[in-house]
């Protein structure tokens, strides 16, 4: 998990890198093709077919994660590497919600305040941007981690119905695939030079391995263990948004991020889990 997390936050500097050369909609669009072509190659080789009776819930899964994976880029073009981040790493928080709504848990107080918590940590690290034009941007990240939470539900019923990992994945990557690639028709198309075919190839692949190391995680580890380590990502990309752009975030910032990493954890390790009984 530590790997992913390293590899999804070079994937946000290569989306960094790459916003000087394409828009966020072709920077989703060849990250979503190249995963495409990599996963059938999986399918392939594993003998798992694309043949689905479950498109519907294939179809909301890619279109929440497609929008929630667009929002996310654009906001890593226009926002502190971090920030945008974190934001979008609020999706345990609303995958938390979401599930008690779907299952009719109830709420307990330990985890009323850790899911408190971490919304604290969301208006501190939103509160130094009120005054500036990036308040907008943060509002979109906010709401890339609720579709993207949103998509994460949807993949865990998408696993309660038996569909495998490598299935789910492909019908979100034809979705991303197809959603931005008509809208990059409606929009400027830029050339692909030498430098940014590089940046292309950097983010793809970048995107790719994190998933494959991500997956293996969640297979031979503690889901708990794994799913704190997750939130590394929020650390490498702070360092690299220091060392390759000189960002610098206020302490209420560094609060904020560190609230919501703790009401990451602590959510996962009180919410309830609803695995093998619901299938």
């Amino acid at each position: 998990m530590l790997v992913a997390g390293i590899l999804f936050a070079c994937m946000g500097v290569f989306v960094k890198l790459g916003a000087a050369h394409f828009s966020h909609v072709e920077l989703v669009f060849y990250r979503s093709f190249f995963g495409l072509i990599f996963i059938y190659l999986i399918m392939r080789q594993q003998r798992v077919t694309v043949t689905t009776r479950h498109w519907r819930n294939h179809l909301w899964r890619g279109l929440s994660g497609s929008v929630a994976l667009g929002l996310f880029f654009y906001c890593i073009t226009v926002l502190p590497l971090a920030t945008a981040v974190t934001l979008n790493y609020t999706a345990p928080l609303f995958l938390t919600i979401l599930t008690m709504l779907v299952f009719k848990d109830k709420l307990h107080l330990p985890l009323t305040i850790a899911i408190g918590l971490g919304f604290c940590g969301v208006v501190l690290l939103l509160h130094p941007t009120l005054q500036h034009e990036q308040l907008f941007a943060g509002l979109l990240g906010l709401i890339s981690g609720l579709l993207a939470g949103i998509a994460y539900l949807n993949v865990k019923q998408l696993g309660n119905l038996g569909e495998p990992a490598t299935r789910t994945v492909f019908y979100f990557s034809l979705i991303a695939s197809l959603g931005s690639g008509v809208w990059m028709l409606f929009d400027s198309i830029h050339a692909i030079t030498l430098n940014g075919l590089s940046l292309l190839l950097g983010l793809g692949s970048t995107a790719t391995l994190a998933q494959l190391a991500m997956t293996r995680a969640y297979l031979v580890g503690k889901t708990l263990v794994v799913g704190s380590l997750a939130y590394s990502t929020i650390v490498f990309a702070s360092l690299f948004g220091m060392v390759l752009w000189h960002e610098t975030l206020p302490l209420t910032s560094w609060l904020g991020m560190t609230c919501i990493i703790a009401s990451g954890v602590l959510s996962l390790r009180l919410a309830p889990t609803h695995s093998e009984a619901n299938k």
